[in-house]
């Protein structure tokens, strides 16, 4: 029994942790906006273009033409969206902003659906508390664009960690209470 107490006092240590290294940095996010975003921008289109090329490269191990051909085109085409992600990053900054709104819109409803679900259990209201803010990060996004763009992604992703980070300090406080 002992074991298990430990366990989850270690959990809920290293839950803080974690939570502080996020609160962390969601600030460094906040204090640089537009760097965060246009670094994130490209980070996914790096991605892309990696995922473009293991797509194209799999193409010659499928087996047979017709299903080869295919998938070496769809791979081109990612390769080719990862090369516009990367060479026009103030564009694709404004699509990955309306993907981003509708990411926190659909973030929040799953976290409030969460909250309500464990709701008897202790430390839900922070649950509840991040996915209302979430959703309203997310409809404040889609309504500022146009006129929010790498700056946005930079600095609401600055404040969803913030918002996490404080999340798992309260679960982790909670977790290492009851053990």
């Amino acid at each position: 029994m002992t074991e298990i107490t430990n366990a989850a006092a270690v959990a809920g240590r290293n839950m803080k942790l974690f939570g502080v290294i996020t609160i962390i940095l969601g600030i460094m996010a906040i204090a640089s906006p537009l760097m965060v975003g246009l670094s994130v921008v490209l980070l996914v289109g790096l991605f892309v273009v990696a995922g473009g090329v293991v797509r194209m490269i799999w193409a010659f191990r499928t087996g047979s033409l017709g299903r080869g051909l295919l998938t070496f085109a769809i791979g081109g085409l990612t390769l080719l969206c990862g090369i516009a992600l990367v060479t026009h990053p103030l564009f694709a900054s404004g699509v990955l902003t309306i993907i981003l709104a509708i990411y926190f819109v659909v973030d929040g409803l799953f976290e409030i659906a969460a909250a309500f679900r464990v709701r008897p259990s202790s430390g839900w209201a922070w649950l509840l508390i991040c996915g209302v803010i979430s959703f309203l990060l997310g409809l404040m996004i889609w309504q500022q664009f146009p006129l929010s763009g790498a700056w946005a992604i930079g600095i609401l992703l600055g404040i969803k960690l913030l918002i996490v980070g404080m999340t798992m300090i309260g679960v982790g406080s909670i977790a290492r209470s009851n053990a």
